[in-house]
């Protein structure tokens, strides 16, 4: 063990690591399907290797600060460029709204309770789940003008403050929105969801289609050509129109012929279909079980089934695209014998119900035949096929650039005021995640290297947050760890009661948009898998992904703002 610690204090680098697995692993814990998650252990395990007397580098902190900002601000330009378009105002003033709240309920909390600038910021950061502000706040009270020693003793009660009032404010936060936020927004808040849903083209009772069923469970079936219908040739295209009248999309994807027994693989709307052909048709199960009366009966060829289907994810970028709704492109030309399983807008995957609009920047899963699906991703955007190759240059200056930015200050009074190079480069981030949904020819980094970004980024920042502050944390838990954790109840909640009055009485959202839009103007995505199940529906995404750029957005500026309010 000797050797160990030796080794550790030595090697400091080594302790980043140990830390991160341990804590990692302990995170991941569930004790009744509760756990501290990952941020939350590798601090906690920090501060217990910070006992051992390590030191390390703040250089090595801020760089991989800067990395995970980036990879925050990369993630929701999109959404968050986008949401300032006219019909995203609404969600907009509420996430501010709601952001302020949280911004003046952990400030006024502070005063009252008499906190340092320290526990005020790691207050906010913890009660409000946005473990980024510990890196914001510390920038900022580094350009203060105090003694070096009294910033860092209030750098250091930081992640005193985040750990005791995180756990709540992530599991407060999911069980108040909820189980207390639907009793809030009146009776019979699941019907009010399934009525929401009809207006966006999905059903009400579960009997009935709905979009999301439809474009779902597609599966390739070969169905011989006998019915009355085909007494006389038809071409593909009134076969696709009669299949289209009966039901969802179901198109014909081969046909052999019963004359011959030959293969007709380039399947046009003009090529004819004989009575007793057998047709390879592509559309959702139970759609095809009930075309198969007006077509004909099941057959079984392997042989016309034996052919290549593509899966690919496209990102939304062209014009045309931009803007349509899942009912318009259920008839587009464009997207013949193409299936769109699913649409992920930031990290949020939003129901397949047929008034939802693409907006730029939105990733479609599709599927077909090659020749189809590369149509069709030509119509929506741009291809996004699998890679393993980040775009490094694009990534090395826009954090370079996002630090110059920082940089820049001015004073008011006594105060210096600069976004810090954090924030900068957060902002950055943003505007080069809006420029790649642009024109995504550039910039590219696939998801896999975003998710390493923001978690590797984050919690090696995390983890020498807390191996630095490991002596100072037992004795500031000592000193107000009860008083933080109360402040905690009251800097989660307080907030969300605003959002859901904001909602029901201001805005007047439906209730699962209201509730939907609180969890992502809380950047709390535990909550909006609380809702969705609340629910027992998918709509809460739709508020959720502009919310959560905003909120996301903010909070973190706050960072900054909560230092100045406070010094």
């Amino acid at each position: 063990m000797e050797w160990i610690i030796k080794t550790l204090q030595s090697a400091p680098e080594l302790a980043i690591f140990l830390t991160l697995a341990v804590g990692y692993f302990l995170g991941q814990i569930k004790i009744k399907g509760f756990s501290l998650g990952g941020v939350t252990g590798v601090l906690l395990v920090g501060v217990l290797v910070g006992q051992l007397g390590i030191s390390i580098s703040p250089t090595v902190k801020s760089a991989f600060f800067l990395i995970f900002l980036f990879a925050v601000g990369y993630s929701v330009g999109p959404q968050f460029v986008q949401s300032l378009r006219k019909e995203g105002l609404p969600q907009i003033l509420f996430s501010t709204l709601v952001c302020l709240a949280c911004l003046l309920v952990s400030w006024v909390a502070a005063l009252i309770a008499g906190f340092d600038i320290g526990n005020a910021a790691g207050l906010l950061a913890g009660g409000n789940t946005i473990s980024a502000v510990i890196g914001v706040a510390s920038d900022t009270i580094g350009q203060l003008s105090i003694a070096d020693a009294q910033k860092q003793q209030l750098i250091n009660q930081i992640p005193v403050a985040y750990a005791v009032t995180y756990i709540f404010g992530t599991a407060g936060t999911a069980w108040f929105l909820a189980s207390i936020g639907p009793k809030l927004l009146g009776k019979d808040i699941i019907q009010q969801t399934k009525d929401y849903e009809a207006s966006l083209g999905g059903s009400i009772s579960e009997s009935d289609d709905s979009m999301e069923y439809a474009y779902d469970g597609t599966s390739f079936r070969v169905i011989e050509a006998d019915s009355t219908f085909f007494q006389q040739p038809r071409k593909v295209q009134e076969v696709e129109d009669l299949l289209l009248k009966m039901g969802w999309p179901v198109y014909v994807e081969r046909i052999r012929s019963a004359s011959d027994k030959s293969i007709a693989t380039d399947v046009t709307a003009d090529l004819l279909v004989h009575q007793g052909d057998r047709l390879v048709l592509n559309g959702p199960i139970d759609t095809l079980l009930n075309d198969e009366n007006a077509i004909g009966k099941e057959v079984a060829d392997l042989e016309l089934l034996d052919f290549q289907v593509e899966k690919l994810k496209v990102i939304v970028a062209n014009k045309q695209a931009v803007g349509q709704n899942l009912g318009q492109l259920k008839s587009n030309k464009e997207r013949h014998g193409v299936i769109i399983r699913k649409i992920h807008r930031g990290k949020v995957t939003l129901p397949l119900l047929k008034n939802v609009q693409l907006q730029r920047g939105d990733v479609l899963e599709i599927e077909g035949r090659k020749t189809d699906v590369d149509k069709f991703a030509s119509y929506l955007g741009y291809p996004e096929r699998p890679t393993n190759a980040t775009d490094l240059i694009y990534v090395g200056l826009g954090i370079f650039l996002g630090g110059l930015l920082g940089t820049l200050t001015f004073r008011a009074g006594n105060i210096p005021l600069s976004l810090s190079a954090s924030g900068g480069v957060l902002i950055m981030g943003i505007i080069f995640g809006w420029a790649r949904s642009l024109r995504p020819t550039f910039g590219a980094i696939p998801e896999p290297a975003v998710w390493l970004m923001n978690n590797l980024g984050l919690n090696i920042f995390i983890a020498i947050v807390g191996i630095n502050a490991g002596p100072d944390f037992i004795t500031g838990i000592k000193t107000a760890g009860v008083s933080l954790f109360i402040a905690g109840i009251f800097v989660s909640l307080v907030p969300m009661l605003i959002g859901i009055l904001l909602g029901r009485y201001v805005f007047r959202f439906p209730p699962a948009i209201t509730l939907g839009a609180c969890a992502g103007a809380r950047t709390t995505t535990a909550a909006l898998g609380a809702l969705e199940d609340s629910l027992k529906s998918k709509v809460p995404a739709l508020s959720y992904t502009t919310t959560y750029a905003i909120g996301n957005t903010l909070l973190i500026i706050w960072g900054v703002v909560i230092v100045l309010l406070m010094s």
